[in-house]
Order: structure tokens, then C-alpha cells, then sequence
């Protein structure tokens, strides 16, 4: 009988501890969409899925939490479960969890948590403030003025180039961390992940669990967020200055480069056979019925996308350094240069402006542009207008040059004059991030930002 008691008195506080803890974190919820309305699609997008044993987790989906784990947590500290909750949330929302190529665990995890905790902390909300927090600052300082933009990805690569003493990174670890990072990586660490699991690990999902969240549902969250930020909730203030560029810098219009030109590719005929227009069933009977005589031949012509008539824009002015504009140069140049990406005539013109047009190169095959970049030399260096080179192309197009134009690329750092009025062909502004520009351009524009790195890399 004693023994039944006790196993009643054990499931009996697991009951409570489970029903106590859901309401804990139903509480934090709550604090926090009271203060973060613009987070409301983020903070309730997770579902509270309690497990036996470990911490809390999220895979994009659940938040897993391990009741007592969060019970101790409130009995610590009563804000703590609503800072755990939206430090993860934030990993969601910055989409930490999705890697796409294998990372130092260590470095990757503690670089993710630093910058969120960061972000907590400029949102200044008393439901989520913590004693630590003071601590934090104190230990984000030296990174800050080290990492700019200071983002999980540029705070890896530093801990990658400037390992951390194990002391140190260990004692970052331990101030930073706030939920367990495990089920974020990759299959190829499940054997690893299995040989882990103690009594404090979480118990992470079963092969027959729901599917996960996608990366594209919290990029989308990540949009709305932004969107309502600069519309219905500017009352965020200046205490979500951060959070605010930190997304604007998460959802700029980055992508493959290559993949960004066919923006500017038009149809047109080109030799070869078009699976989409030929029936094979027509084809083979023909052969079966006549001997070697087709019913049905298939066309040589298809319509394909490629580019034709193209304007490439170099903002020459002081800010644009002349290896950054050569390597653009090369990287477009190399995109080009794909069988793919040409018409067997092109019309390309490669200007080179500040506050006016300094140079032009006129570009009709692959040969030429191999001339073009052997022979390139930047002029200008003065200050950036990109009127005039609208207002070139308009008096090319009005003298019967620039046929079937698609539209103008124009690399710059954004600070300059736009004309007013939208051109009627696409104009696209590849901007070099810089963490002071904001990039302010007329809506019609259409933007891609590069870092740096990325124009460099196999430029």
C-alpha cells in the first residue's frame, strides 16, 4: 500500500508540476505580446509541448520544455521562462537552426545566443529582464565594437579567425545560454546526439514526430514582423531600433547572384528541341507504322530566357574602392559568359558614372567581353548621381540603340540621386552592405544587397 501511495504522490506532482508549468509559460507569453505586438505572429506561433527530461528546445515548431526545468527557472528568477521563451523565439525568427553547411557547433550555438540575448536586452522589457543581464553587457562590449554588423554569422567568423580560451568560452556559454541547441543539427550528429543523452538532455523528436516548421514559414514571419514594425506598432520605439535593422538586414533581397540576372533575361528563339512541344507517342508510331518516317518531327526552336540587350552601371565615386568594382565586374562577366545566359548576338553596355558618365564599353559576344576585362580601367571618383545613366539609355532608346532592352544593373552604395519618375524597363540597385547606409530607394527599384565577401568569393 505504502508503494502505491508513493506512486500516486509522484504522479500526483507531476500533474501539478505539468499544470504549473503550462501556466508559467502561458503567463510569459502573455507578458511579452502585451509589450512585442508587432511579435505577435512569432510568440504564438510555437506550441508548448512538455517532455520528461532536459531543459527547453525548440525545433521550430514545439517549444519542448522539461516542466521542473521550468519551474526552477521561474523559482530562480520569476522573469526567467519569458526571456527562455523569447530567446528562442528569436532563434526561430533569425533562423538560426537551419544550416545549409556543416558549423562548429560550440561557436555557432554560443554566437546565436550572444546576439539574441544582445537583442533582449535593447528591448528593455521589464517581463524579461534579468539579474544576468547586467553581466551580459558587460561581456557583449568588446564583441560589439569588434563584429559589425554584429549578426550570429559575422560573430562565428570571428570566433573562427580568434579562437576564445576554453576558460572564456566556456564562462560566454554559461552567461548566454538560455535553451538547448542539439536538434538543431544535422542528421549526420543523430549517432553523436544518442551517445549524449543523459537525464538533462531533451528528449528530441522521433522519426514519426510532425514535420518540422520550414525555413520559408519563418522567413515569412520574419517579413510580417518587419512590415508591422514600420506600419502598426512605430510605438515599438527607439528600444526596438535594433531588432528592427537587425531584421531589415535579415530579410534584404539576398540571393544567387546568378539567379538575380535572369530577372533581366527576355524570350527569344533559340536551336534546340523543346520537350514541353514534342509528342513522342506521335513520334514512335510513325516509326512503328512507316518504317523510318515520323508522324511528327520535333521543333528546333523553343522559346528560352536568356539575355539579349542589358545595361551594367558602375558606381565609380569614392565610396565604391576599385577591387570591390573589378570583382563585380569579373563575377557578372563570369555569370555572362554561360552558355546559358546569351543569345548568339547581345547588345551589353558597361558604364562606368559618378555624378556623369566617365566610360562606356559596348559588348556583342564573348569575345568582347573578354577584352573588356582585360582592358578595364575605372574612371571617376568623384560623387554619385545615377540620373545620368537613365538619362542615357533614354537617348539611346530614342536614337533606335538599346533594342529589346530589358533592364539596367547599376552596383553603388546606395548615396546618390534617383529620378523621379519610374523608367519602363527594370532597374535594379545591387548594393554593397555597408552598416550605415540604409539604402533609401524609390520603390520601384529593385534591390539586391552583397557583402563584400560574397562579391569577392570566385570573383
Amino acid at each position: 500500500m505504502a508503494g502505491s501511495k508513493n506512486i500516486m504522490d509522484e504522479e500526483t506532482k507531476k500533474l501539478k508540476a505539468d499544470l504549473l508549468s503550462g501556466e508559467i509559460l502561458q503567463m510569459a507569453c502573455a507578458s511579452l505580446l502585451l509589450r512585442l505586438r508587432f511579435m505577435e505572429s512569432a510568440l504564438g506561433r510555437l506550441s508548448f509541448t512538455p517532455m520528461p527530461k532536459g531543459t527547453v528546445w525548440t525545433d521550430g515548431q514545439r517549444y519542448s520544455y522539461a516542466p521542473m526545468h521550468v519551474l526552477l527557472r521561474y523559482r530562480e528568477e520569476q522573469t526567467n521562462p519569458a526571456r527562455d521563451y523569447l530567446h528562442a523565439v528569436l532563434h526561430c525568427v533569425f533562423r538560426h537552426m537551419y544550416l545549409h553547411a556543416p558549423v562548429e557547433k560550440q561557436w555557432w550555438s554560443l554566437a546565436c545566443d550572444m546576439v539574441v540575448e544582445d537583442l533582449i536586452a535593447e528591448l528593455d522589457l521589464r517581463a524579461a529582464a534579468v539579474r544576468r543581464q547586467e553581466a551580459q553587457q558587460e561581456a557583449l562590449r568588446p564583441f560589439r565594437e569588434k563584429v559589425k554588423p554584429f549578426t550570429a554569422e559575422k560573430l562565428y567568423r570571428c570566433f573562427l579567425d580568434d579562437p576564445l580560451p576554453e576558460a572564456e568560452r566556456s564562462r560566454l556559454e554559461e552567461l548566454f545560454c538560455a535553451d538547448d541547441h542539439r536538434g538543431w543539427f544535422s542528421e549526420q550528429d543523430d549517432k553523436e546526439r544518442q551517445n549524449e543523452r543523459d537525464e538533462d538532455s531533451p528528449q528530441l523528436p522521433e522519426p514519426n514526430a510532425p514535420p518540422m516548421e520550414t525555413e520559408q514559414d519563418w522567413r515569412d514571419v520574419a517579413d510580417s514582423i518587419e512590415e508591422d514594425m514600420n506600419t502598426l506598432s512605430r510605438e515599438a520605439g527607439d528600444a526596438a531600433a535594433g531588432l528592427r535593422k537587425a531584421l531589415k538586414r535579415l530579410n534584404r533581397e539576398k540571393r544567387d547572384y546568378a539567379a538575380f540576372l535572369k530577372k533581366f533575361a527576355v524570350r527569344g528563339e533559340v536551336m534546340q528541341l523543346d520537350p514541353a512541344e514534342f509528342d513522342y507517342i506521335y513520334y514512335t508510331y510513325g516509326l512503328r507504322l512507316y518504317g523510318n518516317l515520323p508522324l511528327i518531327e520535333p521543333m528546333e526552336l523553343r522559346e528560352d530566357l536568356r539575355i539579349r540587350s542589358f545595361v551594367i552601371a558602375v558606381d565609380t565615386s569614392g565610396s565604391i574602392s576599385e577591387e570591390l568594382a573589378h570583382a563585380f565586374l569579373q563575377k557578372t562577366f563570369n555569370i555572362l559568359k554561360a552558355t546559358e545566359s546569351f543569345f548568339s548576338r547581345v547588345d551589353l553596355r558597361i558604364l562606368q558614372c559618378d555624378i556623369d558618365i566617365r566610360d562606356e564599353v559596348r559588348v556583342t559576344s564573348q569575345r568582347d567581353l573578354d577584352a573588356a576585362l582585360q582592358t578595364l580601367t575605372l574612371k571617376g571618383f568623384g560623387g554619385t548621381d545615377f540620373r545620368p545613366v537613365f538619362e542615357y539609355i533614354d537617348r539611346q532608346r530614342r536614337a533606335g540603340e538599346l533594342q529589346q532592352l530589358k533592364g539596367l544593373l547599376y552596383f553603388t552604395d546606395g548615396c546618390g540621386s534617383y529620378p523621379q519618375q519610374k523608367p519602363d524597363y527594370d532597374a535594379a540597385f545591387v548594393f554593397l552592405e555597408n552598416e550605415g547606409n540604409q539604402y533609401e530607394v524609390p520603390p520601384w527599384a529593385i534591390r539586391l544587397t552583397l557583402e563584400p565577401e560574397e562579391i569577392l568569393e570566385e570573383a
